[in-house]
C-alpha cells in the first residue's frame, strides 16, 4: 500500500487512466468486430463503411498510444485483406 501522499495520488491517476484505456480498447475491438460482421454479409457499401470506421479508430488508437503503430498496421492490413478477398478490388 502507498505510504506517501504523492503515491496515493498516483494510484488514483493510474486507476483513472486504466478505466479510460479499457473504455477505448473496448470501442476499438467493437468496431473491428462490426467490420468483420459487415464483411460476412453481401452488402459491399455497408462493409466499406464499417471498414472505414474501424480503420479510422485503429489509427486513432495508435496515435493516442493505446496500441503500437505496428499493431495498428497489422490490424488494418488484415482487415483490408479480408475485405478484398470477400468483395474483390474495385
Amino acid at each position: 500500500m502507498a505510504n506517501t501522499k504523492t503515491a496515493k495520488k498516483q494510484i488514483l491517476v493510474t486507476r483513472r487512466n486504466q478505466e479510460r484505456n479499457v473504455h477505448f480498447k473496448t470501442m476499438l475491438k467493437t468496431s473491428i468486430k462490426k467490420a468483420r460482421i459487415a464483411m460476412d454479409g453481401e452488402d459491399r457499401d455497408a462493409a466499406k463503411t464499417a471498414l472505414d470506421a474501424a480503420v479510422k479508430r485503429i489509427y486513432k488508437s495508435a496515435t493516442k498510444r493505446l496500441i503500437k503503430k505496428q499493431n495498428a498496421s497489422r490490424k488494418v492490413s488484415r482487415l483490408m485483406l479480408a475485405f478484398n478477398k470477400q468483395f474483390g478490388k474495385k
